[in-house]
């Protein structure tokens, strides 16, 4: 799960953003109602916990339920409920449903990932390619469709990539500068695009290698090579039209920055009893 203290915050700005001097005709409404969250697509549910602190904070009377996180949905089926003062209740709706459908979003998008390497035992990672500041709720909803954390920000961990190898005059010396910036504990990647690349880095005391927009063979030829030596990541490139060929490879993990910067949002909609 994910802590309140993690989007809290991002809850209440974007309150703000949504409603900056209040809702003149929302608020001009009298009375409680109730209504339902509805998908209107099938996948998977995430960011109901989310959509809780948005009501809690428009209105703490408001009571909301949402389905757990992770569960599978299809087209029609409820999600969740609110319930409480009519102005509270449409004053949260947008927000709340632009959480939902979005975390329900990537979680979708990556348990089909998930689903075409299973056979294969493959892990599908994700990337910093998140959306400023809601990186914290887009890697729980990677997790919630069944993907796996890379590193969370550049504080976590060293991947050297090609813009770092140029600054640093080349792979050796990339990877003795990490060495020495980081602490002895710290797994240092280096991304390679070639064989010949990953034999240089191997050699350069390199702990992980992220393969990197090289074709399948050359994925699986690295696999054979190193892959009792060294850990090995693929990267760059791979889709879901391709990503079954990649696990194919025997490579142990792919990382995916589409999850989080090009999934779709999950259709869901807020629909008031009448």
């Amino acid at each position: 799960m994910i802590s309140r203290l993690e989007y809290e915050g991002l809850v209440a700005a974007a309150l703000r953003e949504d409603a900056p001097f209040g809702d003149p005709f929302g608020s001009s409404f009298q009375g409680k109602v109730r209504g339902a969250f509805v998908a209107g697509a099938k996948g998977v549910f995430c960011g109901g916990m989310v959509a809780v602190e948005v009501f809690r904070q428009v209105d703490p009377q408001v009571v909301s339920t949402f389905l757990r996180e992770g569960t599978r949905v299809a087209r029609g089926m409820k999600v969740g409920d609110a319930e409480g003062a009519a102005a509270a209740l449409l004053r949260g709706e947008r927000v709340a449903l632009n959480f939902l459908q979005r975390l329900s979003g990537i979680a979708s998008t990556t348990a089909a990932y998930v689903e075409r390497v299973a056979p294969h035992g493959t892990r599908i990672l994700d990337t910093r390619k998140t959306t400023p500041l809601h990186r914290a709720l887009e890697k729980h909803a990677v997790r919630v469709g069944g993907g796996t954390n890379h590193r969370f920000s550049l504080s976590d961990g060293v991947l050297i990539k090609e813009n770092a190898i140029r600054a640093a005059g080349g792979v050796a010396f990339a990877v003795a500068a990490a060495r020495r910036a980081v602490p002895h504990l710290s797994r240092v990647e280096v991304e390679v695009e070639s064989l010949e690349q990953a034999e240089e880095a191997l050699g350069a005391g390199a702990d992980a290698l992220l393969l990197d927009n090289m074709a399948p063979e050359a994925v699986r030829e690295a696999v054979v090579r190193y892959g009792d030596r060294i850990l090995l990541e693929a990267s760059g490139g791979i889709h879901l039209g391709n990503v079954g060929e990649y696990a194919r490879t025997g490579v142990p993990a792919i990382s995916v920055g589409a999850l989080t910067h090009s999934s779709p949002a999950l259709d869901i909609s807020f629909e008031v009893e009448k």
